[in-house]
């Protein structure tokens, strides 16, 4: 068998999307979303990874952004496979923890990201019905994954064992 020269196989090597997004809840179990303007579905904070940046970086850089937050960065929580959709291709979603929120505090958040419409507490089933699917999944493995003390591994926001 014949082996490529390493930059050949570096140029040859399949590359993935990656987005970090940050899991923000109150004392009542509601979980914080942010309304975007340029789809109809609600987000986590977050976003895109930047080409060279790491995921937990983009996080804390995403939640400075978009809500004008600076909080020290909490533990991961998440690792979610994203087969590709359409235009957008494979990819990775690393959620992270960002701890508790007062309704004051998101009360007075003023968002000026162009990208964000408003943000709110929601409980995990009025998310449900605001949210893509796989991000519902997703969230609901998150706020698993802060009772397990654990890392929730997931394909499309479905936890799996590896």
């Amino acid at each position: 068998m014949d082996l490529l020269p390493f930059e050949e196989y570096a140029a040859s090597l399949h590359r993935k999307r990656a987005s970090a997004g940050v899991l923000f809840r109150d004392g009542d179990g509601r979980v914080l979303l942010v309304e975007t303007t340029y789809k109809s579905t609600w987000e986590i904070p977050g976003g895109a990874v930047d080409a060279g940046e790491a995921p937990w970086r983009a996080a804390v850089r995403e939640v400075a952004e978009e809500l004008r937050l600076h909080r020290p960065l909490g533990r991961l929580l998440v690792i979610d496979h994203l087969p590709a959709d359409g235009p957008m291709p494979e990819g990775l979603a690393f959620v992270f923890d960002g701890g508790l929120v007062t309704a004051e505090e998101v009360a007075g958040i003023d968002p000026t990201d162009p990208e964000i419409r408003s943000v709110g507490l929601h409980t995990p089933d009025a998310a449900r019905r605001l949210v893509k699917p796989a991000l519902a999944r997703r969230i609901e493995s998150a706020l698993d994954a802060l009772v397990a003390g654990e890392v929730a591994l997931c394909e499309s926001g479905r936890p799996v064992t590896p």
